[in-house]
């Protein structure tokens, strides 16, 4: 566990030197994402991912996974194939209140952050 977590994080330097548009704030629990230069509906669909993924993980979870494109649980990829996977997975967990039109807002919003991550 300490050596993935060693190598999250070293993905994690490398990223955040790379990503330019794709702002993070805080660490651990208090991690979140300025959202001000996303699009307005992107805005929108950001406030909705603050509260419905908060309810079971901090939002430094989505932050490495974008930044490193690497899941940090499974260590699987995270490209956008894993975010429509990774909705389809929360609409599964009866306990993650998503519902199939939350998954329809977040994943996009999930694509256009890796989007920005590679510019």
């Amino acid at each position: 566990m300490k050596k993935r977590i060693l190598i999250l994080l070293t993905l994690l330097l490398f990223a955040a030197g790379a990503e330019a548009k794709l702002v993070v704030i805080g660490s651990g629990n208090d991690t979140r994402f300025d959202p001000s230069g996303f699009p307005p509906e992107m805005q929108k669909a950001y406030k909705l991912m603050e509260v419905k993924c908060v309810k079971c993980h901090s939002l430094e979870r989505a932050a490495i996974a974008l930044q490193t494109g690497i899941a940090p649980i499974t260590g699987g990829l995270f490209d956008r194939n894993a975010t429509r996977a990774y909705g389809i997975k929360m609409l599964r967990k009866p306990d993650s209140n998503m519902t199939k039109q939350d998954v329809k807002i977040v994943v996009p919003l999930l694509n256009y952050m890796l989007g920005e991550v590679e510019h």
